[in-house]
């Protein structure tokens, strides 16, 4: 492949660092990682933006949680087609094989593939209404959302509304997939939905009674 080429110096020197700091420090806590294999405690499905760092905001470990990261945080509905599914494999993975015992799915503010729906949905987008876009053709999952919140006037509230949409879509095509099904009623699987502000740190999850976010 000889369009591949050396780690960016600023990649090479952190990882000398944290060779040299964190790993030294902690070597046989590495080795029984690599041993003893990863036993998630919970998936996490968040979204690709670079400014959400799921494992900073619950201050966790490695080896403490399964991360899937897409476009949008989104979980796309049951379609065993015989293609090629990267959320639907790793969600198959952690559930019949790490048998996770929960499943998160993080939205957050100024979510750039939620603004590519709206968007699109809106007419604002028509590039990524060709199908040649894999951008709007994934974001064709949230269509349905959209037309829920469309007719919320102000933009940055409707936006936001998209968002927790984007959530709250994930959750329920996660219901179509059989294995989650049965292990949500075996009670060997809880469900789970967040939202995170960027700007101020807020967290909220998703109430199924009061059927909205509240702060955690």
């Amino acid at each position: 492949m000889k369009e591949a080429k050396p780690l960016p110096a600023y990649l090479s020197t952190r990882y000398q660092g944290w060779k040299a700091t964190t790993y030294s420090e902690n070597k046989a806590w590495y080795r029984r990682l690599a041993e003893e294999g990863q036993r998630p405690r919970a998936m996490i499905i968040s979204c690709c933006d670079s400014r959400v760092h799921v494992t900073a905001i619950f201050e966790a470990d490695q080896g403490e949680f399964f991360i899937h990261r897409n476009i949008a945080n989104l979980v796309p509905p049951h379609k065993p087609d015989g293609q090629q599914h990267g959320t639907s494999a790793a969600l198959e993975y952690a559930v019949t094989a790490l048998k996770v015992a929960n499943i998160v799915i993080m939205g957050h503010s100024s979510c750039g593939g939620v603004q590519g729906c709206h968007d699109m949905c809106s007419g604002e987008a028509p590039e990524l209404e060709d199908e040649s876009s894999f951008v709007g053709r994934w974001m064709d999952i949230l269509r349905p959302g959209y037309e829920k919140v469309k007719g919320i006037e102000d933009r940055a509230e409707r936006l936001r509304a998209l968002e927790q949409q984007a959530i709250l879509t994930s959750l329920e095509n996660l219901m179509t997939f059989p294995f989650v099904v049965e292990a949500v009623e075996n009670e060997k699987l809880s469900l789970h939905g967040v939202w995170n502000d960027i700007a101020n740190g807020e967290l909220l999850c998703y109430d199924p009674k009061s059927e909205s976010f509240v702060p955690v």
